[in-house]
């Protein structure tokens, strides 16, 4: 009988580490859901969930107030293969004082995000090392705070609401030096998420330049290389059936639905698992913002167009060693 190499048991913790993780939410909602369902209708045991509901509603504003982290979670050795799976990295190029707030934007969103979650949720790329003194929190939508166990399981790591109050709350409450990431592309950037794009979804996202002025706060870019390699995208033919469902989808979601895939459980597999690829984020040099709390459109948008300049002077300088031409541009939509 053969036993696995160590090689073989390397690989197959990363790929349980990306697995948990990518379809956690599905796994944890559902069995979440089922599982009060059953103690509700078919067992004696309702009050469980009636006190699931009650803790629920009590603790309902806690992601929007700086959530609950946990520093051991932050540590766990799982987070170490799931960035040894692609891998992910970190890198600066400027050092960031911990003595004053900012807010820090990535591009693109890609279908998952994964960089956005193992460089920031997670100390696997050695955030704290990179960045001594600051304290990060990883801003989502406030969908994923609607289910009990798996809003802990996300608050663990740091994750909080990306709502107007939680941002209000984190950049007024005392002490400095806290960073807050943002993937203002969101969901309809994912349609974007495809090999060698360089599409994002920017042009009419100006809330969190409207917020960091009213703060005060220095707007930090960061483009991560490879985020949209993870997943491959079927493109269906304009002005079919389903290209006019995703159309209509769009205008009335805002979301655009798209049918992404990847890898199986093995390299050659067909799934939902990313492809194994590097990834690499690049943090760029802090723009500063005047303190204006109640900025005119004109103001924002000043400041948003000198954003958009210093994303596309930070993909330009860094572009080549990525595989990119010299030629290649971000394109803005």
């Amino acid at each position: 009988m053969l036993l696995p190499s160590k090689k073989d048991l390397k690989t197959a913790l990363e790929v349980f580490a990306v697995f948990q993780w990518a379809l956690s939410i599905f796994l944890i909602i559902t069995t979440v859901l089922f599982v009060n369902l059953y103690l509700l209708v078919f067992t004696p045991y309702w009050p469980v969930t009636v006190l699931t509901l009650i803790w629920l509603a009590f603790d309902w504003k806690t992601p929007q107030q700086g959530g609950r982290r946990f520093t051991c979670v932050r540590h766990w050795c799982l987070w170490k293969q799931y960035c040894d799976y692609f891998p992910l990295k970190l890198l600066k190029t400027h050092d960031i004082s911990p003595s004053h707030n900012y807010i820090l934007v990535c591009h693109p969103h890609g279908v998952m995000s994964h960089s956005w979650f193992g460089n920031f949720a997670t100390e696997a790329s050695g955030f704290s090392k990179i960045f001594p003194g600051l304290t990060p929190y990883v801003l989502t939508v406030g969908a994923f705070f609607w289910v009990p166990f798996f809003r802990d399981y996300v608050m663990s790591t740091g994750i909080c609401s990306v709502s107007q109050s939680s941002m209000d709350y984190l950049l007024t409450q005392k002490g400095k030096g806290k960073l807050l990431i943002v993937v203002v592309g969101g969901l309809p950037e994912i349609r974007y998420g495809f090999p060698g794009s360089t599409t994002l979804y920017l042009k009419s996202r100006t809330g969190f330049v409207r917020k960091a002025l009213q703060h005060g706060v220095a707007l930090i870019p960061a483009y991560v290389f490879g985020e949209t390699e993870l997943y491959n995208q079927y493109i269906f033919t304009p002005g079919g059936l389903v290209n006019r469902f995703q159309k209509l989808f769009r205008s009335l979601t805002h979301i655009y639905p798209c049918a992404f895939y990847g890898r199986g459980f093995t390299e050659n597999s067909w799934g939902l698992l990313p492809y194994a690829r590097p990834v690499t984020t690049i943090v760029g040099e802090p723009l500063p913002v005047p303190k204006i709390e109640k900025p005119s459109q004109e103001v924002v948008d000043k400041y948003h167009a000198l954003y958009i300049e210093a994303l596309h002077k930070l993909f330009d300088q860094h572009k080549t060693n990525f595989g990119f031409s010299e030629t290649e541009k971000l394109v803005i939509v």
